[in-house]
């Protein structure tokens, strides 16, 4: 299984060692820190990974480059996809590095012909990644698709609330934020947050911090459009299952309403 490197990453690029950063854009580390995945050389690291390209690929990859970094992942992922055809997916998926494990998200999101299932079937080993940042590039490689589908998309993630994975229950959740990080909102949950109650009523409880920040995030969310709506429900959560899990969930979500 891959794991992040044990040491401690910087969190600003500025303090980035500049052989660890030439480390990063070689795939020879994977990133400790947000800081240091977003700094690192894409165009270096497509060059390292896939030092056979066409020409043409690596114009695209230059470009995509240049774009801010949702738009930059999708971009190269595109591009792999269109180089590298689906098996190139696998060849990501296996790499050492976080940076190219998370571009195999945007192919499996940029791959035609793929249904709701099957899509969210080839995402799920990335969900569950051991590296933080794979595991936040698949939800949002996958995202337009789910909301594009919604009711579909809540249906098929409802068992994934009940994964022994910390991380796939996390995903269920964090995939349909009403208005998710780094990424266009979802506007129908935004106006009808309790659609996604089938999702979030079984998380309620959740014994893992990670999801509890996860369900808190998501009714914050929510709380800025319908605080009313937000407050009443935790209301119930307390009082039908009033666990320290769904205290810490509630606190959390109505912080920005005291």
């Amino acid at each position: 299984m891959n794991t992040v490197a044990p040491r401690k990453g910087a969190t600003r690029a500025a303090d980035i060692p500049a052989d660890v950063l030439a480390a990063l854009s070689r795939g020879e580390l994977q990133s400790a820190t947000l800081a240091e995945g977003l700094a690192l050389d894409q165009a270096l690291l497509v060059r390292t990974a896939f030092p056979h390209l066409s020409p043409q690929a690596l114009k695209d990859m230059d470009a995509a480059c240049q774009l801010g970094i949702l738009k930059r992942m999708a971009g190269i992922g595109a591009t792999l996809l269109k180089a590298l055809g689906s098996n190139g997916i696998a060849q990501c998926q296996a790499h050492a590095s976080d940076t190219v494990r998370s571009w195999a998200c945007f192919m499996i999101g940029a791959q035609p012909g793929l249904d709701l299932p099957g899509r969210l079937t080839a995402i799920r080993p990335l969900a569950d990644d051991a590296h933080f940042g794979v595991r936040e590039w698949a939800w949002m490689a996958v995202r337009p698709h789910l909301a594009q589908e919604l009711d579909a998309a809540i249906a098929h993630l409802v068992p994934w609330t009940q994964e022994p994975s910390e991380r796939l229950r996390r995903f269920a959740s964090e995939a349909l934020r009403p208005r998710g990080v780094w990424c266009p909102h979802i506007t129908t949950l935004k106006r009808q947050p309790e659609r996604a109650l089938p999702i979030l009523s079984p998380l309620r409880a959740d014994s893992s911090a990670y999801v509890q920040d996860s369900v808190a995030n998501w009714l914050n969310d929510a709380a800025k459009d319908h605080p009313d709506w937000v407050q009443e429900l935790c209301a119930e959560w307390l009082q039908v299952q009033p666990t320290t899990a769904t205290h810490r969930i509630c606190q959390r979500a109505l912080r920005n309403l005291k």
